[in-house]
């Protein structure tokens, strides 16, 4: 391992979680720690995390920095942290994900063996065993699945667990866009403009980590309003082109119509013979009615001030 990493955990009001996440990174194995450090960035807009962050840093192996960005949004947290890292190579962990012993050396592997610019690795939703009602459906929903095999991938997933050459950004800095701060999907645009320079990205089948969702996301109620807004991507990612992908964007609103009135057709009949599998089927068709409802309006906010 002769470059530098850096780890980046954004947090924004979740001690616990900050504190699982952390010490996972600071009990790595496989990984040169002298070519490490941990950035975690606070988008609260008091420095709420700094006394954990400072006491992580008193016992770590490797340096610990705090970066205190008031402006919220998850774009702000995220540059914020890059400018301030100082890693060739750049993972991110959220703040509810835990990250087993071995964790950076598969991704730093997989990176190093395929010459890959962004690597990406499964993350296995977990709920409390107090939850009970459409837990399968609430794991997986938290949950990230792909190959079974590491290798080449001519697709991209979203930025926790994940592994980014910072010479592949297109800005080394602040490469996520602010328009999506309280919405999310910045890593989604970013690397759809990679793909488009013909970036290379990898699978590291390994590569898991652990996701355990705050409470009050463990109900339909919030994962099917974010079903809704992972349909969004799609068509907003086309009218955000350079220029607009106009074609694109009438395939993607169309297919969601049909998508929408299916699977809500389907979702419907479930519901009223109590099918297992019924929050499954919703959540498709709320997929595809944000595919066709993807603009101003109904864009839901996720991160910043109304984040949960």
């Amino acid at each position: 391992m002769s470059q530098r990493v850096s780890v980046v955990i954004p947090t924004q009001r979740r001690p616990a979680g900050l504190n699982v996440a952390a010490r996972s990174i600071l009990t790595q194995q496989g990984v040169d720690a002298s070519r490490l450090e941990l950035v975690i960035v606070d988008n609260d807009q008091q420095p709420s995390a700094q006394a954990a962050v400072a006491a992580l840093a008193a016992g770590a192996p490797f340096p610990v920095i705090y970066v205190h960005e008031p402006e919220p949004g998850v774009a702000n947290a995220r540059n914020a942290a890059l400018a301030q890292a100082t890693g060739e190579l750049i993972a991110f962990l959220d703040d509810d994900e835990e990250a087993p012993p071995g964790w950076l050396a598969i991704l730093l592997a997989t990176q190093s063996n395929l010459n890959a610019d962004v690597v990406f690795g499964p993350v296995r939703g977990r709920a409390p065993a107090d939850v009970v009602r459409h837990r399968d459906y609430l794991e997986t929903f938290f949950s990230r699945l792909g190959p079974q095999a590491a290798g080449l991938i001519d697709h991209y997933y979203g930025c926790g667990n994940s592994l980014l050459r910072r010479a592949a950004l297109p800005d080394a800095t602040a490469p996520f866009s602010a328009l999506r701060n309280h919405v999310g999907g910045e890593d989604d645009l970013l690397f759809g403009q990679m793909k488009a320079r013909g970036a290379r990205f990898a699978w590291a089948a390994d590569g898991f980590v652990w996701e355990d969702p705050v409470p009050t996301r463990l109900s339909l109620a919030y994962t099917i309003r974010r079903a809704f807004a992972y349909g969004q991507g799609p068509s907003a990612a086309c009218a955000a082109a350079t220029p607009p992908n106009h074609l694109g964007l009438v395939f993607w609103m169309a297919q969601g119509l049909i998508q929408a009135g299916v699977f809500g057709l389907l979702a419907a009949f479930k519901w009223l013979v109590r099918a297992p599998d019924f929050a499954f089927t919703l959540d498709r068709a709320a997929r595809g009615l944000g595919k066709t409802f993807w603009w101003g309006p109904f864009k839901i906010e996720f991160y910043g001030r109304s984040a949960a």
